[in-house]
């Protein structure tokens, strides 16, 4: 907004938008600023009044398929309805069309998420669905093939000498030597930016570290678990275990501090998952044993994150036969699931998974899938291989639903398909991630993909997509 008339202006000084009354009453009647830079268009941030720091991570939400005609005058009135808006900022073109995508920030996690239960699939305009997901400013970077003999201190200094913004690095010890590191860390920048410039730098696959080419990926944002769901929380997780401590060592040490506390322990390879009959207890053993010493290798335990949110039926409820198509893309947490619900949608052939494998340099059989839909005469498969089956298959459909573009899901004619555009954006979908999460649904297993596949005797397996991988 300039000076003194009060126009709607960009970085060359023009007036950007056809309804530029529109906007000038909007402005008015909120009190919010306005300017135009960098291909975005940023309403308020702050908002009037404001006095403080920015809003937290989890305040802001993305809006995707949004009208290329379609303004703040409109949009912001819809998004009023979830809660205050600290920041609206809608992409532009320099002809003054939006971008079709938007990134709008709220005042509070609460309103965010309202947003998203209100706006994700509404008709903004008659026959225009909007999606709204949550906006993660990713600030984590995976880095693989480290040397197993560096410590943490090391490779922080050394993450700093070649990159800026360097806030933390996260290593964790071999499940089988506690003195040797993994072979991966997690690099925790001061800001996105940071991150992402880091990313680009060391990106190409030519870049080394103590003479080795390392790996370089984003690391996937932990998923955020409302704050009333983690009040009823009566699970810890503990990682970092001995391969050799037993479900039985965990239980007497878990409830030394009141016995018969623990209702039961799962332990898996270095972590495992101790119940407690209260959620009282298992705080308690949260801060009595996070940090502490069993069989010789210092524990880190939190609140296990549920995988799902599940509600107990009531007697007398009414259960009704429910299509596929009515549900909304947010109901599905399996890519695989996402993916067949699109080609349901769109009339297309089920996916196909063709199974390869590959022996690892450890001599574990990496596995990888080829997703193949023939209405689209498109194929897919992504640059990172699996130990397990079932995670082979959920990367191979994320990766599919990654490289679709976003018109050509949202109906066009299969015939009209040309070959897989740049990666875009759509809900809440992301490039295949490197998981820091190990306690949630993760691709932790996932390696960068640098083996030959045999071309003489690939092992090749059809599995028709009804059928459930596991009796394979």
């Amino acid at each position: 907004m300039d000076g003194d008339g009060g126009s709607v202006t960009g970085d060359d000084g023009r007036t950007e938008s056809p309804n530029e009354a529109a906007l000038l009453a909007l402005m008015e009647t909120t009190g919010y600023s306005m300017v135009q830079e960098n291909g975005q268009r940023k309403f308020g941030g702050p908002p009037p009044g404001w006095d403080g720091p920015p809003p937290p991570r989890g305040c802001e939400v993305f809006v995707g398929k949004i009208p290329r005609d379609m303004y703040e005058d409109e949009l912001v009135p819809v998004f009023e309805r979830a809660g205050r808006i600290y920041e609206f900022r809608l992409m532009m073109e320099f002809s003054g069309e939006n971008r079709g995508y938007a990134f709008v920030m709220y005042t509070t996690r609460e309103a965010a998420q309202r947003s998203i239960h209100l706006l994700d699939n509404h008709e903004i305009r008659p026959g225009k669905f909007i999606g709204v997901c949550v906006s993660l400013d990713n600030c984590r970077l995976f880095i693989g093939s480290i040397p197993k003999d560096k410590t943490k201190e090391e490779i922080l200094v050394e993450m700093r000498k070649v990159t800026e913004g360097v806030v933390d690095v996260i290593v964790y010890p071999s499940a089988t030597d506690k003195t040797k590191n993994r072979g991966f860390a997690f690099v925790e920048y001061d800001s996105h930016k940071a991150a992402a410039m880091a990313r680009r730098k060391l990106i190409p696959g030519t870049f080394q570290l103590w003479g080795h080419t390392i790996q370089v990926d984003w690391a996937e944002p932990e998923k955020d678990v409302d704050e009333e769901t983690m009040l009823r929380v009566r699970v810890l997780y503990v990682r970092n275990l001995m391969m050799t401590t037993t479900e039985e060592t965990l239980r007497q040490e878990f409830s030394r501090f009141k016995p018969g506390t623990v209702e039961r322990v799962k332990k898996l390879t270095d972590y495992a998952f101790v119940h407690y009959h209260s959620r009282e207890d298992a705080v308690t053993a949260l801060h009595l044993m996070n940090g502490a010493l069993i069989d010789g290798a210092t524990i880190e335990v939190t609140l296990a994150k549920p995988v799902r949110c599940v509600y107990p039926i009531f007697a007398g409820s009414s259960l009704s036969p429910t299509s596929l198509l009515s549900l909304k893309p947010g109901q599905f947490s399996s890519a695989v699931t996402l993916l067949e619900y699109y080609c349901y949608k769109n009339s297309w052939a089920l996916p196909e998974y063709y199974l390869y494998s590959t022996p690892g340099q450890d001599g574990k059989l990496m596995l990888i899938y080829k997703v193949v839909i023939s209405s689209t005469r498109s194929s897919f498969m992504p640059d990172k291989v699996c130990t397990v089956l079932e995670d082979a298959k959920e990367l191979a459909a994320q990766n599919a639903l990654w490289n679709l573009d976003c018109s050509f899901l949202n109906g066009s004619s299969p015939g009209s398909l040309s070959p897989p555009l740049p990666p875009v954006s759509y809900g809440s979908l992301s490039p295949p991630p490197v998981s820091n999460s190990p306690g949630l649904l993760s691709y932790g297993c996932t390696r960068a993909f640098p083996y030959p596949l045999s071309p003489t005797t690939p092992q090749r397996l059809y599995i028709p997509p009804n059928q459930n991988p596991a009796f394979f």
